[in-house]
């Protein structure tokens, strides 16, 4: 039976994650070692485990309100106040998502309608554009380079806004390329916003991943962007929880309640047990100061110094990432695409890594090496990188 007459032809032309190709084949070699995937090698710490079980053994197992327990959205309200001075009312102005994607999803549902543009800078996470097609829209790419530290200026963005854009993904921290924002950065961005009036979708899931003196700054605090900003985060990568699927959105009332809408016909909450984790997370994080996430972020920058320290060594032009746990390396000397390097470098040396193309045409030229990886597993893959590059 042909079934293309019955598919939504915007969703049947969207090409699946240019990710999880070379990950899912990597799964199938002896000996591999994927650089692919995003996810902490951590395991969820034991107190954040612990509370989830013993709420499954004392028989908490209904639906949660859509919105997400109320002492869930207390402690984010808490969290995001007291670390990135942003003020959000827990009872209507947060939303409790299966993970930041879903939150990222709900976001542009919402707002989205036929013939909108939404500005996504390149290279960035491979979800969004896919995300604004699944909305009816039109995703347009920003490009940012390394001469500007895949930073996105505020000269890019004004002549990127047309009468049909209403809204810019902002993912700083950003995956892939590592780079952050300075406070600095984001007031010059905020200023094009207010004179424009578009809305400001700010992932900040790696907000807590950030290396050196540079410390986040969440758009949401920039004076006078609360009213168009919608801030997104999550627990998947600062707490290393990336199977609980837990995230959140935080924003105007007027626009949470047409998220919470959204979410209450297709999902109805996100699960109580990673509901109880999150409450967890942040309650003890607040009360140690998050020793967890410092002890993690610790041995993520020994490893961010170690992969850039080694693709320089190899003589690859190498930025330095100041946030999430990314290297995102240019391979542009060696005479291959991206895609000939990370298919020839997986066939010949067992390692798999992204092309840049994954996250945008303008990402051709680099590679993405995930280092939330065990230090002695990025030692051989470092090593059969360099002799790959030699052979070269």
């Amino acid at each position: 039976m042909n079934y293309d007459k019955y598919l939504n032809k915007r969703v049947a032309a969207v090409p699946p994650s240019g990710i999880r190709r070379f990950f899912d084949l990597a799964a199938t070699m002896k000996d591999a070692i994927s650089l692919g995937v995003g996810e902490p090698d951590f395991v969820t710490p034991y107190h954040i485990r612990d509370a989830a079980v013993n709420s499954i053994i004392d028989g908490e197992t209904q639906y949660t309100p859509n919105r997400g327990t109320m002492p869930l959205r207390e402690e984010i309200a808490a969290y995001l106040q007291g670390r990135y001075n942003t003020k959000y009312n827990p009872a209507t102005e947060i939303l409790v998502t299966v993970g930041a994607s879903e939150a990222i999803d709900l976001a542009l549902r919402a707002m989205i309608e036929p013939g909108d543009e939404v500005l996504v800078p390149e290279p960035s996470y491979v979800s969004y554009s896919p995300s604004v097609i699944f909305a009816g829209g039109t995703p347009v790419g920003v490009v940012t380079t390394e001469e500007t530290e895949f930073r996105l200026t505020a000269e890019a963005l004004r002549a990127a806004i047309t009468p049909k854009t209403k809204a810019l993904i902002l993912p700083y921290p950003n995956n892939p390329t590592g780079a952050v924002m300075s406070r600095e950065d984001l007031e010059k961005i905020a200023a094009v916003a207010a004179e424009t009036g578009i809305i400001v979708i700010s992932d900040e899931i790696y907000s807590e991943l950030t290396y050196g003196d540079k410390q986040h700054c969440s758009f949401a605090s920039i004076p006078g962007m609360w009213e168009q900003t919608i801030t997104i985060n999550g627990f998947s990568k600062a707490f290393a929880m990336t199977g609980w699927r837990v995230g959140y959105v935080c924003g105007p009332e007027e626009l949470i309640k047409v998220m919470t809408k959204i979410h209450q016909y297709t999902i109805m909450c996100a699960s109580r047990q990673g509901q109880v984790a999150a409450y967890e997370a942040l309650k003890a994080g607040r009360e140690n100061g998050y020793e967890d996430v410092l002890h993690m972020k610790e041995s993520y920058d020994r490893r961010r110094r170690l992969m850039v320290s080694g693709f320089r060594s190899m003589g690859l032009d190498c930025f330095e990432p100041l946030g999430a746990f990314y290297v995102f390396p240019s391979i542009k000397s060696t005479g291959l695409t991206s895609e000939e390097f990370c298919e020839r470098l997986l066939k010949e040396k067992k390692i798999a890594c992204v092309p840049g193309t994954a996250f945008g045409e303008s990402g051709q030229g680099h590679i993405r090496c995930s280092y939330a990886t065990a230090i002695d597993k990025l030692n051989i893959a470092l090593e059969r990188m360099g002799e790959f590059v030699r052979g070269l």
